[in-house]
C-alpha cells in the first residue's frame, strides 16, 4: 500500500534519562512537579504507519508505556545501544511474540545483539518455539533496511566510550523522521543526510554540560544545523522543569514528553 494512503506518526513512550524523572529520593520542584508531562519514563519511540510498527529500545518501563499507549502490536524492534535504560525491559517483548505467534525481528550493532544474547540467551534459542517466551530473530545492522513502509537509514554516533546507532526513517523518499539519542555530537556528514528532515527527535540532556551527552546549547545548536520543520528534545533529567526548559527554546523547538504524539 502506498504510504500516502497511510497515517504515520510516532509516540515518545519515555523522554526521561536513565534514572526517570521523579528520581527515587530526591525532593527537588521537578520531581515534586504535579505536571504530568515531568513524569518521565526511560527514553523509547514507536512508530506506525497504521500497518506497520516500529519499536526503538526497551525501557525497564516498557510493559507499562505500551499499556498506556495501547500498543497492541510491533514488527520490529531496534536498538540504539547496549546501556540498560535502553534494553533491561526486553523480556515484555514475549507477549508481543504470543500476539503474533511467531518470533520477533529485532535489529541492532553486533555489540547489541552479543549483550543481549548474554544477559537472555533463551530469547534466541532455537527450540524454543512455545506461547509465554521471548523468541527473536536477530539481525545485526550493516546498512540501510525496510519495515513496512519504512525505510530506515542508520548510522553511528558517539557516546563515551561506546558508539550508538541514530536512525533517519524514510517514506517514498521523503525524510519524516529522525531519533538520535545518547551522543555527544553529530559528525557533519551524518548531519548533512538529515537536512530537509520534517522531525528531529534528539538528545538534550540538561543545560550543564555532559560528557556523553549532547546539553541544552548544544542540541539546539545541532538542531539548527539540521533544519528539521520541528524539533524535540528527549532523554531529559530532572534538572529542570518541562515548563522551564520550554520557556527557554527557540521557535520549533520543544520539549518532548511521555505520551506526545507526532504526525508524520
Amino acid at each position: 500500500m502506498s504510504s500516502t494512503l497511510l497515517r504515520s506518526k510516532a509516540i515518545v513512550l519515555g523522554s526521561g534519562t536513565s534514572q526517570g524523572v521523579p528520581m527515587i529520593g530526591c525532593r527537588c520542584a521537578t520531581c515534586l512537579s504535579t505536571d504530568p508531562r515531568d513524569k518521565r519514563t526511560r527514553s523509547s519511540l514507536y512508530l506506525t504507519d497504521g500497518i506497520s510498527s516500529i519499536l526503538i529500545d526497551t525501557t525497564p518501563e516498557l510493559r507499562l508505556q505500551c499499556l498506556r499507549e495501547n500498543i497492541q502490536n510491533v514488527h520490529g524492534i531496534l536498538f540504539t545501544h547496549q546501556h540498560a535504560d535502553h534494553i533491561m525491559g526486553f523480556d515484555d517483548l514475549r507477549r508481543f511474540c504470543d500476539i503474533i505467534g511467531t518470533r520477533l525481528p529485532i535489529y541492532a550493532s553486533e555489540e547489541v545483539i552479543a549483550t543481549l544474547k548474554r544477559i537472555f540467551p533463551y530469547a534466541f534459542d532455537p527450540s524454543l518455539e512455545k506461547n509465554g517466551y521471548l523468541r527473536v530473530i536477530p539481525h545485526i545492522i550493516e546498512g540501510t533496511f525496510q519495515i513496512g513502509s519504512f525505510t530506515i537509514h542508520p548510522f553511528p554516533l558517539p557516546h563515551g566510550k561506546i558508539t550508538t546507532l541514530g536512525f533517519l526513517f524514510e517514506q517514498e523518499k521523503k525524510k519524516i523522521l529522525a531519533y538520535l539519542v545518547d551522543c555527544k555530537t553529530i559528525p557533519q556528514t551524518i548531519i548533512e543526510g538529515l537536512l530537509d528532515v520534517e522531525v528531529l527527535i534528539i538528545d538534550a540532556l540538561r543545560d550543564e554540560p555532559h560528557p556523553t551527552h549532547l546539553c541544552t546549547s548544544e542540541a539546539i545548536k545541532m538542531a539548527q544545523r539540521i533544519g528539521a520543520k520541528k524539533t524535540y528534545f528527549t532523554h531529559l533529567t530532572h534538572h529542570k522543569s518541562h515548563k522551564e526548559r520550554q520557556a527557554c527554546l527557540p521557535p520549533n523547538i520543544y520539549v518532548a514528553y511521555d505520551g506526545l504524539e507526532i504526525d508524520l
